[in-house]
């Protein structure tokens, strides 16, 4: 594992330095030949001299200049044919990077089918910088033709919104925009940029602004020594790792915390990952909708080590239903304020260091105990069920097991939103973070396909599978056509129930049946190949390994459909149910 980090960390410096060095010729191009400039064209400077190498987006009558000044730039331009897909390609990309994916639209219908996207990487805390056209500032302030006020429109869903309502304010904002989307907890930042500023021409003297570097800030001493003391006198501690470890890249140093102090560790849905799921030490996923195996662990704990997490992955009354544990909050910021997330001591900074530190001075505890192994147990005996039924529709259980065959350590899964989430999010062991894709903040449907082009750019040495529903498909599927039009390949793999099954699931729960939830569905194959992309259905478990290897296999876009037995969904909640004790 350390030795495919390290190889991807050196392709990123390689892929890094060439764009460095293609900025550099450009910017030194315009000032020895000190030529005019066209605002659009200063724009896309600046958006090079950020690092940008992809935006994804629809060119619209009011951006035209903006766009075709990206033609001779050393931005990959990805024409999309929904914004909304546009959105998540760059929420992704910029989740799986760490670098601000970059969206694009006109004014109007388009920005705002970009909100969604938008909306999903703010919840998720990634860094994304959204750019839209607006009206002509000489019209703005009327009722006029598409005007719809987009700032604050935005607002509630970014981090930083603004609008250039001036060229010589362009490097300042767009330096600004990707300087807010990527500091401090990051996000989705908007700039909006009206018609008659992106036409203007001959400036001179405008150049992009250097980046700044902010200095790492180390936890407080004070700090650690109290967070220590409360650790050294906890008699069944646990750790919870959320996306916010991922995001500080802190998995070593958390393994190396768990290890030296022998605490077991679970995991967000968006943290997974980060503490690998085949080490002793761990137990598994939490999130889950009902009370879950891993659950118990936190039931027994007398103090809660929340490392990296955010409350809006998951609300903290699952892990904390009595707001009685004593919770250490390691993350870069504070904590939001919640009743059953009362915080005794709060660690900010370098999320490594602080565990280094604390690992230091703290006594060892002793170590997973019988409860926690059966936890471990009982997540492997479903999966290995999985494993091994030949039940067709195809079990959820069988689905993840051959997922998880099939796909290498580093490779990527993105998983919808849907029954599927929860089977995944429980079920497939990650070992690396940032290889299986969860939305948990908004949890949005229909970010797997467009998303899956965002990843595979960002990784194209890796394989990338989308997996979602037959609901959430068909919410963004036309982006396949733009997959297969810039040769980005990967696969889908689409679960068939018929049905918006996660809402059925619930409703059979809490009210005893189901209504308005089920819906028909296209030929998939033929809709698939009707792009240019290949299509497989599956008629039997037994094909579905294969078929995803071949397709996997394959330098081209792939849809495998296979029908699912949704089924197990009640069964696994009555089973749960069934376990009212500590195991």
């Amino acid at each position: 594992m350390e030795i495919l980090r390290h190889q991807h960390e050196a392709k990123s410096v390689h892929r890094d330095t060439n764009l460095e060095n293609k900025s550099q010729i450009i910017k030194e191009k315009i000032v020895a030949e000190d030529i005019t400039l066209t605002a659009a064209q200063l724009i896309v400077q600046c958006l090079e001299n950020e690092g940008v190498e992809y935006i994804f987006g629809l060119p619209g009558e009011e951006n035209i200049r903006l766009i075709d000044a990206m033609k001779d730039s050393t931005i990959r331009f990805i024409v999309v044919r929904h914004e909304q897909g546009a959105s998540f390609m760059a929420d992704i990309y910029g989740r799986v990077t760490g670098k601000a994916g970059v969206c694009i639209s006109t004014l109007g219908p388009g920005a705002i089918n970009l909100l969604l996207g938008t909306a999903d990487a703010f919840t998720d805390s990634t860094p994304l910088v959204a750019i839209s056209a607006q009206v002509g500032l000489n019209r703005i302030h009327k009722e006029t033709h598409q005007v719809i006020d987009l700032l604050n429109m935005f607002k509630p869903v970014t981090k930083w919104a603004g609008m250039i309502v001036s060229s010589a304010a362009i490097p300042e904002m767009v330096r600004e925009a990707f300087e807010k989307a990527k500091t401090e907890r990051p996000g989705a930042v908007y700039l909006c940029v009206p018609e008659d500023v992106e036409a203007i021409s001959g400036l001179t003297g405008l150049r992009p602004l250097s980046q700044s570097y902010e200095a790492d800030s180390m936890p407080g001493s004070s700090q650690i020594a109290h967070a220590a003391h409360v650790l050294q006198a906890a008699t069944k501690p646990i750790i919870l790792a959320g996306h916010g470890a991922v995001r500080d890249h802190a998995g070593d140093a958390l393994v190396r915390f768990s290890e030296r102090l022998r605490i077991p560790v679970a995991t967000t849905f968006m943290g997974k990952g980060i503490f690998p799921d085949d080490h002793p030490n761990s137990l598994g996923t939490m999130g889950f909708m009902k009370h879950d195996y891993v659950n118990f662990g936190f039931d027994e704990a007398d103090v809660i080590v929340c490392v990296g997490y955010d409350l809006q992955e998951f609300d903290p009354v699952r892990m904390n239903p009595n707001a009685d544990k004593k919770i250490l909050h390691l993350h870069r910021y504070p904590a939001e304020i919640d009743t059953h997330y009362p915080v005794t001591v709060s660690v900010e900074g370098n999320i490594s260091a602080a565990l280094d530190e604390l690992a230091a001075i703290v006594t060892p505890k002793e170590g997973l105990d019988a409860a926690d192994r059966k936890i471990r147990n009982l997540l492997k005996e479903e999966l290995e069920y999985g494993a091994h039924t030949d039940a067709y529709p195809v079990k959820p259980q069988r689905l993840v097991s051959d997922i998880r065959a099939v796909m290498g350590e580093s490779d990527i899964a993105l998983v919808d939103t849907g029954s599927l989430k929860m089977w995944m999010a429980r079920l497939y062991p990650t070992n690396q973070p940032n290889t299986c894709v969860i939305s948990n903040g908004l949890s949005t449907m229909a970010f797997a396909v467009p998303g899956a082009i965002g990843a595979k750019l960002a990784y194209p040495d890796r394989k990338v599978l989308a997996v979602t529903g037959d609901g959430s498909f068909l919410m963004n599927s036309q982006e396949l056509e733009t997959a297969i039009r810039e040769h980005i390949p990967f696969v889908v793999l689409i679960w068939v129930d018929g049905a918006y099954g996660l809402i059925k699931w619930k409703m059979d729960l809490e009210l005893g049946h189901h209504s308005f939830v089920d819906f028909g569905n296209p030929d998939f194959v033929n809709y698939a190949e009707s792009f240019g992309a290949r299509g497989y259905f599956i008629e039997a478990a037994a094909d579905l390994l294969p078929t995803l290897k071949k397709a996997l296999s394959e330098d081209v876009v792939s849809v495998v459909v296979c029908p699912v037995d949704y089924s197990e969904n009640i069964k696994l909640t009555n089973k749960l149910g069934q376990l009212m004790q500590p195991i």
